[in-house]
């Protein structure tokens, strides 16, 4: 029996277009935007940002992810190859100082190392590989 043209050209349409990138996995994270509320670190240390507006990160449904860490900003890539996992590219960010007290160096040196995630009572949670510690986000207003 042999399949009709048109058949196999929509088979292959339909195959090129079901297949996924970086924000059809993100389990819903791309098109939202979050704000830090507070870092609990692996040792039981809590450090909470004193104006939660000054981290912010937007997940784009592109897999790129736009950063306000304080006084600094930045744009570079994320990923999610699963439920529950969580990778960030490099980032391009701008390197103004931050006032004294900032947890700007903190974020920006674990950034790399948020290997997991996951969003319980509408906060959203990213934590640190090893159990280094854990972000704790609220949606951005």
């Amino acid at each position: 029996m042999r399949i009709p043209t048109f058949v196999l050209a929509t088979l292959f349409l339909a195959s090129s277009c079901a297949q996924v990138g970086p924000q059809d996995t993100s389990q819903g994270l791309g098109g939202t935007s979050w704000q830090v509320v507070r870092f609990q670190g692996g040792d039981g240390k809590v450090i909470i940002p004193g104006d939660m507006t000054l981290y912010t990160l937007s997940f784009e449904k592109d897999g790129y992810v736009v950063m306000r860490i304080d006084c600094n900003r930045g744009r570079g890539s994320w990923k999610s190859d699963g439920k529950g996992q969580i990778e960030f590219g490099p980032m391009a960010l701008t390197r103004a100082l931050c006032p004294q007290g900032s947890m700007h160096d903190q974020v920006v040196k674990q950034l790399p190392h948020i290997r997991s995630y996951v969003i319980r009572n509408g906060r959203l949670f990213l934590s640190l590989m090893a159990d280094g510690g854990t972000y704790e986000l609220a949606p951005a207003k």
